[in-house]
């Protein structure tokens, strides 16, 4: 089986007649039953796949192409698909079927993608090392012994397997890179509000967005100008016009950037030393290119986790209360009273996990820690927000470290939530203050093999400079 790793190259094929989209289907369901145990995906979709399949080839012998056409993608359990089952990896949602699309979805099957199956996820995409799921842990295919990162792991490990060609996952504080960055591929969390939430199941509302995998940057920018841009039904979709992405990426290939890093973040105790190494060969190689590449102190960096943490606890804590067993999903069945239906409910269909975000949200947003904690969580988030915004008027671009170290092994941070936690602390920034990050492969350990990324941040709604300098990284 040909391994497809771009959008070109299957169109070229696709239109030579060399395959056809139902071929490719049936040749990645045969793949993924003969992977099933790295526990990537939930369910594939077989009958809808090959139905959508058959569609694209009676529009390929018409010479109809689309930008997307043909191209096989996975999409996170969080992402709700009409008369699928979609359960956020939780069983508090097993057997709820979706009753429509969401919307980054449906633009992905207009343009001609199609939908192969549902990735495996930390439940509620709470999570950095897809171990909190209730259906089991992702092994990351490079090294079945380590995690595949999380929360979106099944996405990124579903890339990384040659399982499908491009995922969708959610970004809420890293999961689309950190995942990214342990498994090898590209990982892109846009501008808050360049993707429509419509349809994706909440985490915490002002963090999160829906974000992509692919193995190139080129893939990653078709992908976003097609599902990118306003959206009737999420009023936090930004009406800015959503560019060529493509075009842009080919008109921006010369130009050189001002680049800022953060020293407090390359002088870390916690920064693995040959991420380290990587980093600082980077900014040197940047710089025989004709790039410019400055330190900018930022002080703020030990702020970073427990404004999160404070912030999207309690977001979780009222986004979650929906999930109480009257509408939807799983009821406890031998409740007396309508309290004890609710209480055995939440305890018996949520994971530790999602139990100890709720607890903690529920706690910040109580009557007496209310401003000791929410309050003056929003006031350093509006400073990080500040901070970011005036580096962003002297620089193009931030470069940092993706995670602190590569993937670790399955079951060694589950004692220790905090040890968890401070794996998201270079990603947290971007969806703190909203803005456009993206992790590309850098480089291996000589330790374990396995890689690790760099992540460039830039200003929002720059996502061309974000590809263009990606690209340029990528290449080298």
């Amino acid at each position: 089986m040909y391994q497809y790793q771009n959008i070109e190259q299957l169109h070229k094929d696709l239109k030579n007649g060399s395959i056809t989209c139902t071929q490719l289907v049936q040749q990645y369901i045969q793949k993924i039953k003969e992977h099933q145990n790295l526990n990537i995906y939930l369910e594939v979709f077989e009958k809808s796949a090959l139905e959508q399949a058959q569609k694209v080839d009676a529009d390929i012998q018409q010479n109809r192409f689309k930008p997307l056409t043909g191209l096989i993608v996975s999409i996170k359990d969080n992402l709700c698909y009409k008369g699928h089952e979609c359960t956020a990896a939780s069983k508090i949602l097993k057997g709820f079927v979706s009753t429509y699309t969401s919307t980054a979805v449906q633009r992905l099957i207009d343009a001609g993608a199609i939908i192969i199956g549902r990735t495996n996820c930390d439940e509620f995409a709470m999570g950095s090392s897809n171990e909190n799921s209730a259906y089991g842990v992702v092994k990351n295919p490079l090294n079945p012994e380590y995690v595949a990162g999380g929360s979106s792991g099944g996405a990124a490990a579903s890339l990384a397997a040659y399982l499908c060609m491009a995922a969708l996952g959610s970004d809420t504080g890293g999961s689309v890179r950190q995942p990214a960055s342990f498994c090898g591929v590209v990982g892109l969390k846009p501008t808050y509000g360049r993707i429509s939430r419509w349809g994706l199941i909440a985490y915490a509302s002002s963090f999160d967005q829906i974000g992509t995998f692919t193995y190139n940057i080129e893939d990653a920018a078709k992908i976003l100008s097609v599902i990118a841009g306003p959206d009737d039904f999420d009023a936090t979709c930004a009406e800015i016009p959503v560019p060529d992405y493509s075009k842009q990426l080919q008109e921006l290939s010369s130009k050189t950037f001002k680049i800022a890093y953060f020293p407090e973040v390359i002088e870390s105790d916690g920064l693995n030393p040959e991420i380290k190494t990587a980093l600082q060969n980077t900014f040197e190689n940047l710089k025989k290119s004709g790039h410019s590449v400055e330190p900018v102190h930022f002080p703020l960096l030990k702020y970073l986790i427990p404004t999160y943490y404070v912030l999207t606890t309690a977001e979780a804590s009222s986004n979650l209360s929906r999930y109480d067993g009257v509408r939807y999903g799983y009821r406890y069945p031998d409740a007396k009273d309508l309290e004890e239906m609710y209480k055995k409910t939440r305890s018996i269909g949520f994971g530790t996990e999602v139990k100890r975000r709720i607890l903690l949200g529920t706690f910040v947003l109580s009557v007496g820690y209310y401003d000791a904690y929410y309050t003056k969580a929003q006031k350093v988030r509006r400073l990080l927000y500040n901070t970011i915004k005036d580096i962003f008027k002297n620089y193009d671009a931030i470069l940092m470290p993706t995670t602190p170290s590569t993937a670790f092994k399955i079951g060694q941070k589950t004692d220790d939530p905090l040890k968890l936690y401070l794996e998201d602390i270079y990603t947290v920034l971007a969806n703190i203050v909203g803005v456009p990050a993206i992790s590309v492969p850098l480089g291996k350990s000589s330790e374990n093999q396995l890689p690790f990324g760099i992540q460039i941040l830039t200003d929002s709604f720059e996502e061309s400079k974000l590809f263009t300098l990606a690209n340029t990284l990528l290449k080298k």
